[in-house]
């Protein structure tokens, strides 16, 4: 378990080329707004912007009055995909040791930073060797180029098999009202038994994106819970995940400043207990088992 991150996390992937094409000027903005609300964790990909937004950050921060140990760094390596500055035939996942140090080499240089706080594998291959991804995770926690290790979209099992030659801090994993998979198979009953950091991306789930019986049957009560609460549909969605004894983080992908700035209201923002269980019940569509 990590316990110098924040308990929201700043996703970043749609800051540059993949969503809202910010400039340095409008990523200084976002990352004052964050920091304002004390989170202070951004959560970058190599593969961000098609290899390009880890660097956009990175401009943007360096030029800010704002001391490294303030900020908390999060990145994943591993997915090799078709890119302007990429000349790979097909998408695939490289976890030799070679590979994943140039990596964290590169997201070093781009972010402009002397070691990312968490790194993570950014989806489980089925070539990958465990003991490989040891040495060279050993490597860069040796050299101070990380300080913690992490996966993402990592199976329990698949977990274990990294476990056995490496310590695992955290597991980024999709999870949300609408997507309760990892709360039902046993997902987040494991990483609580082993002491690893639930993140969760994608936390509002579909809720904003399809107009399908369970996202509006959720929408509905959401309405509702709005009044009960005086704060926005969102907001509940997060307090949602929130409540969870996995003491989940919630990586938020928002780059609305008026967004970010609500984040306040989670502070002390308490669903009740037959709350939550409404909402899980209007996700499946009838009684909980």
């Amino acid at each position: 378990m990590i316990s110098n991150t924040s308990n929201i996390i700043a996703g970043t992937m749609n800051w540059g080329a993949w969503g809202s094409k910010l400039s340095t000027f409008a990523m200084q903005e976002r990352i004052e707004t964050f920091l304002s609300e004390n989170i202070i964790s951004f959560d970058h990909a190599d593969i961000y912007g098609g290899y390009t937004t880890e660097t956009d950050f990175g401009k943007a921060w360096k030029n800010m009055a704002i001391a490294r140990e303030n900020l908390r760094f999060i990145s994943k390596c591993g997915i090799k995909m078709i890119a302007e500055n990429r000349n790979y035939g097909i998408k695939h996942y490289d976890y030799s040791k070679k590979h994943i140090i140039w990596s964290v080499e590169n997201s070093l240089k781009n972010l402009q930073t002397e070691y990312i706080d968490v790194l993570l594998l950014h989806r489980p291959s089925p070539l990958m060797q465990p003991d490989v991804i040891a040495e060279a995770i050993s490597e860069l926690k040796d050299s101070g180029k990380i300080l913690h290790f992490g996966l993402s979209n990592f199976t329990p099992s698949q977990t274990d098999l990294i476990r056995k030659y490496s310590e695992v801090s955290c597991n980024q994993i999709q999870f949300s009202a609408t997507h309760l998979q990892p709360m039902l198979t046993g997902e987040l009953d494991y990483m609580m038994l082993h002491n690893i950091q639930p993140m969760a991306w994608n936390p509002l789930g579909a809720i904003y994106k399809e107009a399908i019986p369970q996202t509006i049957r959720v929408q509905d009560l959401l309405q509702k819970l709005s009044i009960k609460y005086g704060v926005s549909d969102d907001l509940l969605l997060l307090a949602w995940i929130l409540k969870h004894p996995a003491k989940i983080q919630p990586v938020v992908g928002t780059t609305k400043i008026d967004r970010i700035k609500n984040l306040k209201q989670l502070q002390g923002l308490e669903l009740e207990l037959e709350d939550w269980f409404a909402i899980w019940t209007e996700s499946i569509g009838t009684k909980i088992p």
